[in-house]
């Protein structure tokens, strides 16, 4: 009689599961994913989440559909309620991912401590902490009222009977690394058991109808650490962003079933937990230069928010054989793409030098609209000539020098004549889209040399 096997291997990336090593996966065709797991004997019947059910499942039609107006739950942070999407869906299954220190338990013990006191009952599991040290942390961030219960557990049977017990609004799990369930036999942390974690408290979420925030620890490549069919069962997927040493954070939304992806909130770590930046532009262009050649004032767009950024510039004449290149906050590749256009659109002799581009405030962003900023700090910095620190340039760079449209080009104008801005380089396209703007003066390029004739 044939034994049966007790292990199986399993693709990091997409979670691919096959009876024999294979070096790519015949699924996402990853090369070196795939890992080997014990695999446990499956339930022949497993328990329904919401309870057992006694009638089979029946189709229907979408007008038999009822549809009930339901208000979001606030979190009692107007910036993690935008990157939700105006709030907490009932139901929903969120996935906050980041580096390790970077803040992750302690926002989401703050956010558990505004639900509560607003009357919400809150279930905060961790399976990384004793509860001496979760009050020693809610001690640090204020006064914790209101129905918020504790529980340090990893096995995901007793977790599910918590669940049951006491019905909560709200349940936290930190982290979906130390979960694990008894019928498997791979360590925790493992592929098979993060995966079979978060598909339980996907059943729960969605028949029981509790809202589940999950934390998941990223690895060095930024992603989170288990196989990446997690981010695609989950609703919404959350990163921290920033250097553990700055006291700025970023909170994007990377996927959102509920709302705009892409969306940013902006947090600085006090001594007393994460405090909420409410106006993020007026934050990164804070002690900027006003005199300074090589920099400039730009206009993101993250989701449906307008960011302005400071960008920033340094040419210099290279001393070796070969340019050095170095880009922070911005695409590498593309900054190299934007000075061969300078090199052979406008006939500089950009070969010769260095260049640096920096994107102030520790932020992240590949928006193409930068592509113009991008140019102009360089031509700045090359010439020694400031650009008007009361101007704005946005717009996308094409391979032959034009100058092309960009998204949403009157809300970036709009955001900043807010901040007193008096001026604007922008695509000639998307002036002759917009309508005008009090108080601003627009300068509309059809392409890069145009561009560089306004500084």
């Amino acid at each position: 009689m044939a034994k049966a096997k007790t292990t199986a291997f399993f693709c990091k990336e997409c979670g691919f599961e096959s009876a024999k090593w294979a070096g790519q996966c015949p699924a996402c065709r990853a090369w070196n994913t795939m890992v080997e797991e014990p695999v446990g004997k499956k339930e022949s019947s497993r328990r329904m989440m919401a309870g057992e059910r006694k009638t089979a499942a029946k189709p229907v039609t979408l007008a038999e559909v009822s549809i009930e107006e339901q208000d979001r739950i606030s979190t009692g942070y107007r910036e993690l309620d935008q990157v939700l999407g105006s709030g907490i869906v009932a139901g929903s299954l969120v996935l906050v991912g980041g580096d390790p220190g970077i803040g992750k338990s302690t926002l989401l013990l703050q956010v558990c401590r505004n639900l509560a006191a607003s009357g919400h009952k809150v279930l905060y599991i961790s399976g990384e902490e004793s509860l001496k040290q979760i009050k020693l942390r809610a001690n640090r961030i204020g006064k914790v009222t209101g129905q918020l219960l504790f529980l340090c557990e990893t096995s995901l049977d007793e977790i599910e009977e918590a669940i049951r017990e006491t019905k909560p609004e709200i349940v936290i799990i930190d982290s979906i690394q130390t979960m694990y369930r008894d019928d498997i036999t791979s360590a925790p942390g493992s592929v098979s058991q993060v995966r079979e974690s978060t598909n339980i408290l996907l059943q729960i979420a969605k028949g029981m109808g509790i809202s589940v925030f999950i934390v998941g620890h990223v690895t060095k490549e930024g992603v989170v650490a288990g196989p990446r069919v997690l981010e695609h069962m989950v609703d919404t997927v959350l990163y921290f962003e920033g250097d553990r040493n700055a006291s700025y954070r970023i909170l994007r939304g990377v996927k959102n079933r509920f709302g705009s992806t892409n969306e940013i909130g902006v947090f600085e770590m006090q001594e007393q937990g994460l405090a909420e930046v409410e106006n993020p532009s007026e934050y990164l262009l804070s002690g900027r230069p006003e005199e300074a050649s090589g920099a400039v004032v730009a206009c993101s767009l993250e989701g449906t928010r307008p960011i302005l950024l400071e960008v920033q510039a340094l040419v210099a004449q290279t001393n070796f054989g070969m340019a050095r290149r170095t880009a922070a906050g911005t695409d590498y590749n593309r900054v190299n793409l934007l000075m061969a256009v300078l090199e052979k659109r406008c006939h500089y002799e950009m070969s010769r030098y260095d260049a640096y581009v920096n994107i102030a405030g520790g932020v992240r962003m590949n928006e193409p609209a930068l592509d113009l900023a991008i140019i102009l700090a360089l031509v700045s910095s090359l010439k020694d000539r400031p650009v008007n620190p009361k101007c704005i340039i946005f717009g996308e760079v094409g391979l032959s020098g034009e100058v092309r449209a960009v998204s949403m080009a009157e809300q970036r104008v709009r955001e900043a004549a807010k901040l007193g801005f008096e001026s604007c380089i922008l695509p000639q396209v998307s002036l002759e889209k917009m309508k005008k703007v009090e108080g601003m003066i627009l300068h509309g390029v059809r392409n890069v040399r145009e561009a560089i004739g306004l500084i």
